[in-house]
């Protein structure tokens, strides 16, 4: 994802999101090299979730150790090899990674055009030379990622969020799990649906305030 506008400088609690972000995107893009397996199995969850109840103690918590749990008995080779079978495999994938297949009311070219119309009020685009469609889930968690470094308003990153993003990666995460993949990749779609659940509850607590 490219953009227009400059990164500004934003605090740790949303410099520990767009970094969960950028993870989770990350993750589903490719399968995971050794150097993430081996960063993912001693990192510690930090930044402002520890100071709550979706803290270590929370499910954002226990997730983040499974999935670390996951990782330090990952192999990388066999990671990357399921990554593409399960996503980009030739024929019908056992999950579809893009996010316009899980919207309910409106077709997937439609979402897709809409979604591609919001980037572009902000100055956002595909790199020219990437294939993959906006609508990759590793492509809306950049898109989040850009919205909360660039410092854009709140209430842009929940409109975001709830139209383009939550539901859709609920239900691609709930097809993965079904899916049965390994220990590693099941953990990653539970860290996702935890994470996104801490992130819809913030916005939620956000605007009750307003």
């Amino acid at each position: 994802m490219s953009g227009l506008a400059a990164t500004i400088a934003v605090g740790e609690e949303d410099q520990w999101r767009a970094g969960l972000y950028a993870l989770i995107g990350r993750l589903f893009f490719d399968g995971p090299d050794s150097a993430l397996l081996a960063q993912l199995s001693v990192v510690q969850l930090s930044g402002a979730s520890a100071e709550d109840d979706q803290g270590d103690d929370g499910p954002l918590g226990l997730a983040w150790r499974q999935l670390a749990q996951a990782s330090s008995a990952g192999d990388a080779a066999a990671l990357q090899h399921e990554h593409a079978m399960m996503f980009v495999g030739v024929g019908k994938t056992p999950v579809t990674p893009y996010t316009s297949a899980y919207v309910a009311g409106v077709s997937p070219e439609r979402h897709l055009l809409l979604l591609r119309q919001q980037l572009e009020q902000w100055g956002l685009g595909r790199d020219a030379a990437a294939s993959t469609p906006e609508d990759h889930l590793s492509g809306v968690c950049d898109t989040m990622r850009h919205l909360i470094l660039r410092g854009e308003p709140i209430e842009a990153q929940k409109e975001f969020f709830n139209k383009y993003l939550y539901l859709q990666s609920i239900a691609l995460c709930n097809k993965l799990c079904d899916a049965r993949p390994s220990s590693f990749y099941l953990e990653v779609a539970r860290f996702t649906q935890a994470f996104l659940e801490v992130e819809r509850e913030g916005f939620d607590m956000i605007a009750s305030r307003s």
